[in-house]
């Protein structure tokens, strides 16, 4: 009965599908209700105040009383179950704080020294140190082609190969890989050295030229470090990284140790939902770090003290230094991609930093490199419409308001200009990091960005694409640079002969921006010719058993034998058949992300089928539509039949071009 009803609401002219791949777009953020200045820093400013007079002084009692206004009232708000922060100052820990619960139904509460988090892609920051400290040992090259490292080979772009430099700041060009990215089951999902063996994602990019986050790559990075150390990889982050700075309750196995599992954080949706299983990230060295807030402090304060912690160094400063200073800069004005970190500048304050999601856990880190403080904060909640992923950003930039606040942005573009810069960045924009060539590309149909100018010449973005939650102001602050003012968010664009070809946000700008969609994936030109044609396949399936009906009970004949018999009902078998591949799709995509586990290769089968009949059916029904054409009108027929043919023919057309546009016709199980 279940899937019944998931076949009948896919079949409405596949509009949850097309729902879904709009809300579906990696680059996008969930718009939520977030505490504000004035709802919850309000509630923790304590006596002294800071008012106008410049910043806050940071000190632990000061910064406990905002955090005891901040954070209960945005975890209780967002529907997130818990959260650890940690600040570390001058190389201790200034701060460590647990607050809400661990796990909902035994009611135990975050301890910030024992309760393990994943931190998801912070991980990262663990695979770096551990590559940078091989630079330092002379094992590996950051300018050298990776091949020389491995026992697989990573094919070459326009002639370049892929170097260690390119995977540190995600610039090697690759589509994204979801394929076995996560799930529950340590059996279900192969070892990362041979995940990463199975299918090398395409690189889409040449070398050194767009950013274009891949968690393939990262893990590939990791994999060269256990080849060239000759160390697999979780020993040598316990031996070289851990083990120096006393992080005894962190480690990338999955599952952790057995004397850790009692002190794990349960990770949820929502706190009021359901509990999420233990997660297995197959590119393991991208994500699957799991440790707790004190741990992670000591791993900040390394990092903001040259490389060394307690007499114990595990990176020279010099290395240090150069992972944290040396910058891609792909759009003028944005945040830059560092060797493993990007930057989160603000308030003029040099901030590195990274995020990390798994399904159940969100996290941040951000170090202010020249104040010596780091600010961590991991939470075991989405909560409601993704509200975590604002409270993250605004714990964020609330502190740096508060601790380190900065002068208001005054300079103006003048009106008329800005609403000519505004009008050159209108239209379509799909993402880098994407995946291109596979069937999972269909997510950039309606995937899409859409940026637009409102009547008074002011840029206008999808609501998710504000980092906060809160609506945005964008004003142009510098030709091609916009602020807005309702938060530190900016977005820049890149001018090549006049036409804006690339844009993007801070934070996101490090690792990804946004490009136009080519004129034959454009969602302004198919989605209404889609739509139009989804439409005349309906009324094509659905009036033929309608008319039989209705001639059946008028005691009425169709007046058609022989072959233009056999083309009419051909027509409309094919116009069902396409309508149902296209059902099968939609349906197989949304259950595959409906449960992350289903990317696993759950639906391989059903895949293989669906690209059979795909070509069988959008190919073979054009031609039965094309021959139907021909039949009407070189036979005596209605001119209504004759137009309803060309409909058909043309409606054919749309199809197939879909298909081939977004990877629906094409083999494979490699996504």
């Amino acid at each position: 009965m279940r899937l019944k009803k998931e076949m009948l609401a896919a079949i409405a002219a596949m509009g949850a599908f097309l729902l879904w791949i709009g809300g579906s777009s990696f680059a996008q953020t969930p718009e939520a209700d977030l505490p504000t200045t004035s709802e919850a820093e309000a509630a923790a400013t304590d006596s002294t105040g800071s008012g106008a007079d410049g910043a806050q002084q940071l000190t632990k009692t000061d910064l406990d009383t905002w955090l005891d206004g901040f954070m209960p009232y945005a975890l209780g708000d967002g529907d997130i179950a818990g959260a650890v922060v940690v600040v570390v100052k001058d190389g201790e820990i200034l701060t460590q704080r647990g607050f809400g619960l661990a796990d909902v139904e035994s009611r135990t509460p975050v301890d910030p020294e024992r309760t393990l988090f994943r931190p998801g892609s912070v991980s990262k920051l663990v695979t770096w140190t551990a590559v940078m400290q091989q630079v330092e040992q002379g094992r590996i090259d950051l300018d050298a082609d990776v091949n020389q490292y491995l026992d697989l080979t990573i094919p070459e772009r326009n002639g370049e190969p892929v170097t260690m430099r390119q995977l540190m700041t995600h610039t090697a060009g690759f589509e994204e890989q979801i394929k076995d990215l996560i799930g529950h089951d340590r059996d279900a999902i192969p070892p990362y050295d041979e995940l990463l063996k199975q299918w090398v994602p395409e690189r889409i990019f040449d070398a050194g030229e767009t950013p274009a986050y891949s968690n393939y790559g990262t893990s590939l990075a990791g994999y060269i470090v256990e080849r060239v150390s000759g160390e697999p990889f979780d020993d040598y982050v316990e031996r070289h990284i851990f083990d120096p700075l006393s992080m005894e309750d962190s480690t990338f196995r999955q599952p952790v140790p057995e004397n850790m599992r009692g002190n794990l954080a349960t990770g949820y949706g929502k706190a009021s939902g359901e509990p999420i299983p233990f997660e297995i990230v197959g590119p393991a060295p991208a994500g699957s770090l799991t440790s707790t807030g004190t741990d992670m402090a000591r791993f900040m304060m390394a990092h903001l003290n040259g490389g060394e912690l307690d007499g114990n160094r595990i990176l020279q400063a010099d290395t240090a230094r150069e992972m944290h200073t040396s910058a891609t800069d792909m759009i003028p004005g944005l945040d830059r991609m560092l060797l493993g970190f990007f930057e989160t500048d603000i308030n003029g304050q040099d901030v590195i930093a990274h995020l990390g999601d798994t399904e159940g856990f969100h996290t941040s880190l951000h170090l202010f490199l020249d104040e010596g403080v780091g600010l961590y904060a991991s939470f075991n909640s989405g909560g409601e419409a993704g509200a975590v992923n604002g409270v993250r950003i605004n714990l964020f930039t609330e502190f740096a308001d508060r601790y380190f606040p900065g002068q208001p942005e005054t300079r103006r573009v003048d009106p008329e200009t800005a609403k000519e810069h505004a009008q050159m960045l209108a239209g379509n924009w799909m993402p880098s990091r994407r995946a291109d060539s596979t069937f999972l590309n269909l997510t950039q149909l309606l995937g899409q960005t859409t940026v637009g100018v409102d009547a008074d010449g002011d840029l206008v973005l999808p609501p998710g694409m504000g980092l906060t939650g809160r609506p945005a102001n964008w004003v142009e602050v510098e030709p091609f640079l916009w602020e807005d003012l309702n938060s530190h968010q900016k977005l820049g664009a890149e001018v090549v002969d006049g036409e804006v070809t690339r844009f993007s946000l801070s934070i996101m700008s490090a690792f990804t921006v946004f490009e136009r969609a080519p004129w034959y994936k454009d969602s302004s030109l198919l989605m209404p010719l889609l739509y139009a044609s989804l439409l005349i396949l309906l009324l094509t399936a659905l009036l033929w058993p309608t008319r039989a009906l209705v001639r059946r009970h008028y005691s009425g004949t169709l007046g058609y034998e022989g072959r233009e018999l056999l083309g009419y009902r051909l027509s409309r078998i094919a116009a069902l058949a396409i309508l149902l591949v296209l059902v099968g799709w939609a349906v197989t995509i949304t259950l595959m992300f409906g449960d992350l586990t289903n990317l696993g290769g759950a639906f391989d089968a059903i895949v293989i089928a669906l690209q059979i009949a795909t070509i069988v059916v959008f190919f073979g029904g054009l031609g039965i539509f094309c021959w139907y054409l021909w039949q009407v009108w070189t036979g005596k027929r209605a001119w209504t039949a004759k137009v309803w043919s060309v409909l058909l023919v043309l409606a054919g057309v749309v199809i197939v071009l879909v298909g081939l546009a977004f990877h629906l016709i094409g083999f494979g199980t490699s996504y």
